[in-house]
């Protein structure tokens, strides 16, 4: 009878309001990863995809590890929403975008570090080195304009405006896109032309994203207010980006330990796994649509204190997040060879991509809890347990499994992603159950 009942509700539209536009924008990302490999993977070498691949899944790696920025701003704003304190938003957008500041100009100031470290880890060949370094060399300058732009995707989302993050997303892989094509084919700058398409595209979206927030307060009739957080305000919102940066960090590890191995077992590896990790991102950005959404909703519920509310749109989530779990793994397993061959031509690469492509069909369907219920702590703003799960899954979900198997080479490792992704909706599930059980999803 309940699902009957969540069938008919009519949170639906709301809810797919809110995530179509973060669904079409989100895949606009991951076909922005296909369109960097698609134009390198085109060149005479495989050491310039595996060169991409490295630099790129570096700088993804630490930017992602700012995506704490977006989740806690979007969190907070929910509830402050919820519970229409307007003074309690400019206090969370202010503190947020300055620690947004301060840790992209950390990223900045210490990137000959973090090449050498990249070099020490992954121990690439030279002519892959050299690719990677010079991508990243280029690309960390973007960090200032990437870091603010996570916090106002974050804001926006907080008070359901759902455009403008499509906006700003889309037209940041449109640019990138262009310039793509226009550097690396157009003027032949290869993999440093890529990097600068990116540093253009990051700074051209901040302009657009601080155009859009100051269109959508003046829409809401809000006259800003440089408003410093209280005491106790400011404690809450550090001890909640640090638990969400550790969540994000020990999440990084993971998928660079992909990488950096990757590398280890040769070239056509490395360059093969690239391939399969756009995969893995276009369903994760599509699955984060829902999510993004269901942050949003939760948030604004527990702030308005509604707990029947709140978990009618869990229901919801889980239900859409279901359904396109199940599509992904249909065209997955129809055009996954295609979309391989539309991304590489080496045809070491595309033969050793085809052998791993089955754990690709099947992750969808096993990683969508984890991705929804990411969204669902977000909205509850419990950053301590997001993090707590993230630590068990990645210690007993990834590193055993890998370290169990590491005679399976690649195969050892598509095995531990995928009993990681499992392993972490589980735990999410369990905690979430025990908080409503506890009465305790408001508090």
């Amino acid at each position: 009878m309940k699902l009957f009942h969540y069938l008919r509700t009519p949170y639906h539209i709301p809810l797919l309001t809110l995530a179509a536009p973060m669904i079409l924008s989100n895949i606009s990302v991951p076909l922005l990863g296909l369109v960097d490999t698609a134009v390198i993977g085109h060149l005479s070498h495989a050491h310039y995809l595996a060169g991409i691949a490295l630099g790129s899944g570096s700088i993804a790696l630490l930017f992602w590890l700012a995506s704490f920025l977006r989740m806690s701003t979007t969190g907070e704003i929910a509830q402050a929403f919820g519970e229409q304190n307007q003074a309690r938003s400019y206090q969370s957008l202010l503190a947020s975008l300055a620690i947004a500041m301060l840790f992209a100009l950390t990223l900045v100031a210490s990137s000959p570090f973090l090449l050498d470290m990249i070099e020490r880890l992954a121990k690439p060949s030279v002519e892959v080195m050299e690719q990677a370094s010079l991508y990243f060399s280029i690309r960390i300058y973007s960090a200032p304009a990437a870091m603010m732009n996570l916090v106002l995707l974050g804001f926006m989302l907080g008070l359901q405006y759902g455009k403008g993050p499509f906006y700003i997303v889309l037209f940041t892989n449109l640019v990138n896109i262009i310039l793509d094509l226009l550097f690396v084919i157009g003027f032949e700058w290869g993999v440093a032309g890529a990097a600068w398409a990116s540093v253009i595209a990051d700074y051209s979206a901040l302009i657009l994203a601080l155009y859009l927030t100051a269109a959508l307060l003046k829409r809401k009739g809000w006259t800003f207010a440089w408003l410093m957080p209280n005491r106790a305000h400011l404690l809450h919102l550090l001890t909640l980006n640090k638990d969400i940066f550790i969540r994000s960090l020990v999440l990084q590890l993971c998928f660079s330990f992909m990488t950096f191995y990757g590398a280890r077992l040769g070239e056509n590896t490395l360059a093969a796994n690239a391939v399969l990790l756009n995969f893995l991102m276009l369903v994760s950005f599509a699955m984060d649509g829902i999510a993004y959404a269901v942050e949003a909703k939760v948030g604004q519920a527990k702030g308005a204190k509604d707990v029947e509310k709140l978990k009618t749109w869990v229901a919801v989530s889980i239900l859409w997040g279901s359904l396109f779990a199940v599509l992904y793994c249909f065209v997955f397993a129809l055009f996954g060879p295609s979309i391989i061959g539309m991304l590489t031509t080496i045809p070491s690469v595309v033969d050793t991509a085809l052998v791993y492509l089955p754990w690709l069909i099947i992750l969808p369907l096993i990683a969508m809890s984890c991705f929804l219920f990411d969204g669902v702590f977000v909205g509850l703003t419990r950053a301590r347990e997001m993090r707590n799960s993230m630590i068990f899954s990645a210690l007993f979900g990834f590193f055993l499994p890998v370290f169990l198997l590491l005679d399976h080479g690649n195969h050892a490792l598509w095995l531990a992603m995928t009993c990681f992704m499992a392993l972490r909706g589980i735990t999410l599930i369990y905690r979430y159950r025990k908080l409503d059980g506890q009465n305790s999803l408001l508090k």
